[in-house]
């Protein structure tokens, strides 16, 4: 009798942790838990056995394993950035939602020079550049931009140019 009891409830536990979705995340880790809905840059989720909805940004999910149906739906590819040299792979992102589930690294800057002859479009491009750049020598692949500047001419220097001061916090994996 213990037997068939020990059996039943191996069986019902085998079928409960089976409707349990799985979420892989890049950095190694794994989410059990129910995936409410998938939005555009982030994924509602509850924890297994909790009511609180929670919020991972897709750029830190790999994968999600549906528990009821067994379907998997590749999320994002990891971005791997080895250094400075692979600045043009790392991802600017605007809305502090999607670095969620992302490790923070350092405060970045990237700016012009006072004296240069860029124009506004040109400046703001050289701005980003090394803003991507400073993340890159970091093996950071995001930044959450946290402020744009740019002023335009004889009020940003004597030369009549363009400087772009953009500044932002580094996220890893």
């Amino acid at each position: 009798m213990k037997k068939i009891i020990f059996i039943a409830l191996m069986s019902v536990s085998a079928i409960v942790s089976a409707q349990v979705d799985k979420i892989y995340k890049h950095n190694g880790e794994t989410v059990d838990g129910k995936v409410i809905r998938l939005e555009e840059y982030t994924v509602v989720f509850k924890y297994d056995g909790e009511d609180a909805e929670n919020v991972i940004g897709k750029y830190a999910i790999e994968k999600i394993v549906y528990g009821k149906s067994g379907r998997v739906e590749e999320v994002t590819e990891k971005i791997v950035v080895n250094g400075e040299a692979d600045w043009e792979k790392v991802v600017i992102l605007e809305e502090k939602s999607y670095i969620a589930g992302l490790k923070k690294v350092d405060e970045i800057r990237g700016k012009t020079g006072l004296i240069n002859y860029h124009t506004g479009n040109t400046a703001d491009k050289k701005a980003e550049k090394k803003l991507k750049m400073a993340a890159a020598a970091m093996g950071c692949p995001f930044i959450l931009q946290t402020a744009d500047k740019t002023t335009v001419g004889a009020s940003s220097n004597s030369l009549g140019g363009s400087q772009a001061i953009k500044k932002g916090l580094a996220y890893k994996y």
